[in-house]
């Protein structure tokens, strides 16, 4: 018995440090990627890493990650990729760590480090005084006084009664502090993830790959991976110098073994573990990638299971799966070599200083429990000398993400600032303006009736593509008025669906001005547009204006051929996007975003959900999933008609002045299609369509074709007429 107490106490004081060393080797073969590695700085994170590991294959599978590196090109850049540098990753770090601890919620945050911080220097103390308990303890053990011994056994049974509490205190406060620091990462990266459509700029032009997988375990790991370092360096400095006095007033040349044996140590480990940054950089790539070889494949069930393309499906995730498999063999082969001589410095120290100082004790020079006290002391230190030798597989997989996340932090600030650059480079300009301007001398207090119909600009608009500079349409002009329904056409590739993203400012390559009108009777003043200056009543923050063309108008409304099912219930889908189904949406400032009637305040009721599904022929949607309030994988249960159907309650519901219809009919029948654009049409809605039917000319006023580009002539490559079949197209120009 007495035996098992002394074992427990002199493991105690090592608890942080011996369980971070042990877990390493009985980890499973997954539990051997850069994550596990990072998340054992301490025994609890450990367990929390654990626990998250068990939810994250669901929580994986919910979410939809960007596919990068599917080109073998790309494989073989990234297979010579080199690792970042000290200075690059030191920069990378404080760059992502530091906006937490100036923020709104720096106070708390700043108080509860104070006091995790604060029980760390107890837990310090606590091993401090288990050193001198130890030592007087195997005193009383080898002298054979049983007084003392029992006095001793009582104090170390206060000491743990007390001492336990505080280092569970100290990492419950850690994890707490953990969680609360990535709640607010989370949402701050989130919000310049998706402002400025950064998001839409990462995924079409392949800049990153996963940003989903950064945001998610990259940043959880970060969080709770950085505090647990910080307090394991903390802590080292604090033991540092407690156990330092005590083992040299025990014998100074230990000491100076100690030094030696610990910088020796780290010399070797940095040299056998040299690549493990970088292999665990392209790990997390690698299995991301196969992840999402994965969910494209259960995205697109339907179509793999038409083509019969399963064989070549299967190919596709065992060629991914292969590379992550040898990249996490080398990462394995790097591993090994490393515990080679982990292994054996970590279990030499058990008898080096027993052995160093067993003389003196031989010669009578110290007692027994003397013995006990500097196998302490030496360990304490020399764990904290070699921090790098035990924690190098950890540390190079915490580098590995400060150089995923130091990436994803660069690419979004690169993305804000392209927003900025100035007015002489060559873009598209974006205005929305609100017709109801102040009276000018020019219209006499008035504004003519032809002006007030305005919904839609373009002039001398030419458009390329972003990468390559390819032009796509060249001087384009025409205005659109209530009621002039456009229908564009063209063949595939002439730049059709193209000129829908400039209209929706998701392209902006290229020259020309696109100007939307809005118009608000309830209040007349000047409106905020891109380039104009705005009144004192209407005036917002800077950051608002900037991004004022990439908020779409309130009154502007797009439906695309594949329509976007939200996830949640069918009321979302029938909400998404001008309303939250627990909030109003929020006022704007902007006089575009507002709606002359109170269809952008008032949330439809339950009753006018019912009935817009009726009026799009989806009234039987609610008996098959049982109402409203039903949560389903909504792409997959409802065909591609039902869902552009459903995109139309969506319409009919929000009520805009104009809508662009990107081929939103073409999975439906010609009495649906001639349905739902009688339903728009007698709701006020103006419209412009991309059709490739004769059936749509029936439905539109005026037709815009669109020819491919000739690089030869360098013309014009459209024409613009009314619809009158009587009369042949001709270049109309513009009004």
């Amino acid at each position: 018995m007495g035996f098992t107490i002394i074992s427990h106490s002199l493991l105690f004081h090592h608890y942080y440090q011996s369980t971070c060393i042990k877990s390493q080797s009985h980890n499973s073969l997954y539990n051997q990627s850069c994550r596990s590695r990072v998340c054992s700085f301490s025994s609890p994170l450990l367990m929390l890493h654990r626990r998250r590991s068990a939810s994250r294959g669901s929580a994986r599978r919910l979410a939809v990650t960007e596919d990068a590196g599917a080109r073998e090109g790309e494989q073989d850049k990234d297979d010579q990729r080199a690792g970042p540098n000290l200075e690059t990753l030191f920069r990378r770090f404080w760059k992502v760590a530091s906006p937490y601890w100036s923020s709104e919620d720096k106070i708390q945050a700043r108080l509860k480090l104070a006091a995790v911080f604060a029980l760390t220097l107890g837990t310090t103390g606590i091993s401090v005084g288990f050193n001198f308990l130890g030592r007087d303890f195997y005193n009383a053990l080898a002298n054979k006084d049983q007084e003392q011994f029992t006095k001793q056994l009582l104090y170390y049974l206060g000491a743990f009664a007390g001492g336990i509490p505080i280092f569970v205190l100290r990492d419950y406060a850690k994890d707490t502090l953990s969680l609360r620091w990535r709640s607010w990462m989370t949402s701050y990266y989130l919000e310049r993830y998706l402002k400025n459509r950064t998001f839409y700029k990462i995924q079409s032009q392949s800049i990153i790959d996963n940003p989903d997988q950064r945001i998610v375990d990259d940043l959880s790991s970060f969080t709770g991976t950085a505090l647990a370092f910080s307090l394991t360096v903390f802590n080292a400095a604090v033991d540092l110098i407690s156990f330092s006095n005590i083992l040299y007033g025990i014998y100074p040349p230990l000491f100076v073994v100690l030094i030696v044996y610990s910088l020796g140590g780290t010399a070797v480990s940095v040299f056998l573990g040299k690549g493990l940054v970088n292999l665990n950089f392209m790990q997390e790539k690698k299995e991301a990638d196969f992840r999402y070889a994965l969910v494209r494949v259960r995205e697109n069930a339907e179509s793999i299971a038409f083509y019969g393309g399963e064989k070549n499906e299967k190919q596709l995730l065992l060629d991914r799966f292969k590379r992550a498999f040898e990249n996490l063999s080398q990462l394995l082969i790097s591993s090994r070599n490393l515990d080679f001589f982990t292994s054996g410095y970590r279990y030499l120290i058990q008898i080096l200083p027993a052995a160093v100082v067993a003389p003196m004790y031989f010669s009578g020079k110290i007692e027994f429990g003397v013995i006990n006290q500097s196998v302490s002391a030496f360990n304490h230190i020399l764990s904290d000398f070699s921090l790098i030798v035990y924690q190098f597989q950890s540390i190079s997989a915490f580098s590995a993400i400060i150089d995923r996340l130091g990436e994803f932090d660069d690419v979004l600030d690169a993305a804000f600032s392209n927003d900025l650059k100035s007015d002489d480079s060559e873009e598209i300009i974006i205005h929305h303006t609100d017709l109801c301007v102040q009276p000018s001398s020019d219209y006499n207090g008035s504004i003519p009736q032809s002006e007030c119909q305005k919904l839609l600009e373009v002039y001398n608009l030419t458009l390329q593509t972003p990468r390559s500079g390819t032009i796509l349409i060249k001087g384009l002009s025409f205005v659109i008025n209530e009621g002039d329904h456009l229908l564009i056409t063209g063949p595939s590739g002439s730049g059709k669906t193209s000129f829908l993203r400039a209209l929706a400012g998701l392209w902006t390559s290229g020259q020309g001005t696109i100007t939307f009108y809005g118009k608000d009777a309830s209040r007349c003043q000047t409106s905020v547009s891109s380039g104009t200056n705005s009144s004192p009543q209407q005036s917002s923050k800077d950051d608002d204006l900037k991004n004022k063309k990439y908020r779409r108008a309130g009154q502007v409304f797009f439906l695309p051929q594949r329509p976007y099912m939200a996830l949640g219930t069918l009321r979302q889908q029938l909400l998404y996007p001008t309303w939250s189904e627990n909030s109003l949406p929020a006022s704007t400032n902007s006089g575009i975003a507002a709606s002359s009637s109170t269809q952008y305040n008032d949330m439809p009721t339950t009753e006018d959900l019912v009935h817009v599904l009726n009026i799009v022929s989806l009234g039987d949607i609610l008996s098959r999933f049982q109402g409203l309030n039903c949560v389903h994988e909504w792409s997959s249960v409802l065909s591609l008609g039902e869902q552009q159907r459903l995109a139309f309650a969506r319409l009919l519901l929000a009520k805009p002045r104009f809508v662009l219809l990107d081929e939103s009919t073409s999975a439906l029948d010609e009495a649906n299609e001639a349905h739902l654009y009688k339903q728009i049409e007698a709701a006020g809605i103006t419209y412009m369509s991309i059709g490739h039917r004769s059936t749509l000319f029936k439905y539109h006023r005026k037709v815009l074709k669109i020819s491919k580009f000739d690089l030869n002539n360098n013309k014009q490559n459209w024409q613009l007429w009314p619809i009158n079949q009587a009369t042949k197209p001709q270049s109309v120009p513009a009004s």
